[in-house]
């Protein structure tokens, strides 16, 4: 009978501590802990079977269904800690439909970390933005809302009501990076988000992103990353969804 107790309390102990780990999960996302998510997706944690429970015989189903959890889980406790609703219902929507262009566990694994790293980066900017001051909070919201479009220090400054000079020295002061070099980097990252998960050219992408040209994105992007757009598709590209003009947000 005392080998049963203890057996019983074994099974409680694992579940307890795995209950710990899914929560603290959740809570490194919602903090926008990013080195602990990424390490979290370093150690494949994702695939691990122990204590969970199985959704279908089939692994790669299976796989799916507790993507499909995880992504609802996420975006709530991410809206609970000062997400806008909209935007984290869209995200998690946009990685669940892509869900049907995916057919091994390897896939799924990888489109896993890509949908948890974006709402903890997410996250951790927005944490970063709550300690700025209202002008440049609001300046970045907009360099993100506009950032298909050409953006001008004069189009942050008119966002948020007061002068360029003002702006150029207040952005510089809490962000410790100038505003150019603040949009051009974040037109970068999401130029490297389309080439790793769309099938649109470089001239494509230039032009979304507002480039005066596909030789300057192309200097551009090559100065922010060092290596060209084509080198950075043909290294990183992985998954095998079609882009088409909708998904281009």
């Amino acid at each position: 009978m005392a080998v049963s107790t203890n057996l019983l309390l074994t099974e409680k102990e694992m579940i307890h501590r795995s209950q710990n780990d899914e929560l603290l999960f959740y809570r490194q996302v919602a903090g926008g802990e990013i080195d602990a998510i990424t390490a979290n997706c370093n150690e494949h944690r994702f695939l691990e079977t122990e204590g969970v429970g199985t959704l279908s015989r089939d692994p790669v189903l299976n796989l799916k269904y507790h993507f499909v959890v995880t992504a609802a889980l996420v975006s709530r406790i991410c809206t609970e800690n000062g997400m806008e609703m909209e935007m984290s219902f869209r995200l998690s929507d946009y990685y669940i439909q892509k869900l049907d262009y995916l057919f091994s566990e390897k896939e799924i694994e990888d489109w896993h970390n890509k949908m948890v790293l974006d709402y903890t980066k997410r996250m951790n900017m927005l944490k970063q933005n709550s300690a700025l001051s209202r002008p440049i909070s609001e300046c970045i919201n907009y360099i993100y809302a506009h950032i298909k479009e050409r953006i001008t220090i004069e189009d942050l400054a008119k966002a948020c009501g007061n002068s360029t000079s003002y702006i150029s020295r207040l952005f510089k002061s809490e962000m410790n990076i100038s505003a150019s070099d603040y949009i051009r980097k974040v037109k970068i990252e999401k130029a490297q988000n389309l080439l790793r998960f769309s099938d649109f050219s470089m001239v494509e992408i230039a032009s979304y992103l507002s480039f005066s040209s596909q030789s300057h994105f192309i200097k551009l992007f090559q100065d922010e990353t060092g290596m060209t757009p084509k080198k950075y598709r043909s290294m990183y590209y992985g998954t095998h969804w079609k882009g088409s003009e909708e998904e281009l947000v």
